[in-house]
């Protein structure tokens, strides 16, 4: 789902207009960047996530219509339409990593 699409969910879930959440919604999804397809998610969309985005954000933010609207409602909303409803936790991503050698390789330098 495109950011937009998610803030606009935001402004139908919480009041407001699209523009006073899209700045949380591209701090999600701004992994596409280097990683353009859904593994980008396995970054930022987990319970961790959504609780960095809290600290970067604050605990609430102050919509267009004056009303205070949490931060985690809003990253628990977009990890949600991400990830099928389901908001996955970081073990839930790293688990199915596939292992190399080179991973647990020690190397003295």
């Amino acid at each position: 789902m495109h950011t937009f699409k998610h803030a606009v969910s935001s402004a139908k879930r919480f009041g407001g207009n699209p523009q006073d959440y899209q700045e949380i919604h591209n701090w999600f999804d701004a992994s596409k960047e280097f990683f353009a397809d859904f593994r980008h998610r396995a970054l930022r969309h987990h319970s961790q996530g959504i609780f960095e985005a809290e600290r970067i954000f604050g605990i609430t933010i102050i919509n267009s219509e004056g009303k205070d609207v949490p931060v985690r409602y809003i990253g628990e909303q977009h990890v949600r339409e991400d990830c099928g409803g389901f908001i996955p936790t970081v073990s839930d991503w790293l688990r199915h990593i596939r292992r190399e050698h080179w991973m647990s390789k020690g190397y003295e330098l």
